[in-house]
């Protein structure tokens, strides 16, 4: 429906970017790394002492949450048996709960409350095995920058990725951030394209503005064809604040 210009479906955005649930699809598909994807984020002023339920997808078997350092009880991974007994009415119903406790780990009655959720993974055999920490973000402070590769193909074709993001001053990423970015590019490189992931923005691609859509955007960067490096320079409008990076094109 009008203005989105692109589907809503998929585990990536229109930017390339993972949503939660190329999380789901990468703990049973991906062999050789282990995931442990925590979700929702945990911004939400205004909900205090509301329930706000969190999600782990991983591969490991079982998870302990912990809210402010108080745990919330461990989770495990449930086989898939609908009740023997269960009526034919309950069994939808039920496979749909057991199917979604078989793939991910729930902690339904969490209440937010402003500060720190830790997720701590364990191995089947009990031992712990890693632990994610997500914190409510402070005010936008900077902004940081990541690209896919530090060196491409001084060929006039090869591009590199660059996700900008902005947080706060402990890296924190704003999770609804939409300040307007200007990016420039000099050197062995040009500007290409950007773009934010969302949907309905009408933004150009184009052009070297845009805003951010939940905290970040991606910003595209084209070999000119000679060697040498490249600097992209992106601008906060709003905060006044810049972050750089340099990609080296290569012969």
């Amino acid at each position: 429906y009008w203005p989105s210009r692109s589907s809503y479906f998929g585990i990536c955005d229109l930017a390339g970017l993972a949503k939660d649930r190329f999380y789901l699809y990468r703990s049973l598909w991906n062999k050789a790394k282990h995931t442990l994807h925590v979700l929702p984020h945990w911004t939400w002023p205004g909900r205090e002492g509301q329930v706000t339920p969190v999600f782990v997808y991983t591969d490991y078997p079982s998870a302990e949450l912990f809210v402010n350092g108080k745990s919330q009880g461990k989770q495990f991974k449930q086989p898939y048996s609908v009740a023997a007994g269960s009526s034919n009415a309950e069994k939808p119903q039920l496979e749909n709960m057991e199917l979604l406790r078989r793939y991910r780990l729930m902690w339904d009655n969490v209440k937010y409350e402003p500060g720190e959720i830790k997720v701590v993974a364990y191995k089947a055999n009990g031992e712990k095995a890693e632990e994610k920490i997500i914190c409510t973000a402070g005010k936008p402070a900077k902004l940081e920058a990541k690209a896919d590769r530090n060196e491409i193909k001084a060929d006039g074709n090869d591009l590199a990725f660059v996700t900008i993001s902005l947080t706060d001053k402990k890296g924190n990423l704003i999770p609804d951030g939409s300040d307007e970015l200007t990016f420039d590019v000099q050197g062995a490189g040009s500007f290409k394209a950007a773009c934010n992931g969302d949907a309905t923005s009408l933004e150009s691609f184009t052009q070297p503005q845009m805003k951010l859509f939940s905290g970040k955007l991606v910003v595209i960067v084209e070999s000119n064809g000679k060697k040498g490096d490249i600097l992209l320079t992106v601008k906060d409008k709003k905060l006044g604040k810049i972050v750089k990076t340099k990609i080296i094109a290569i012969p």
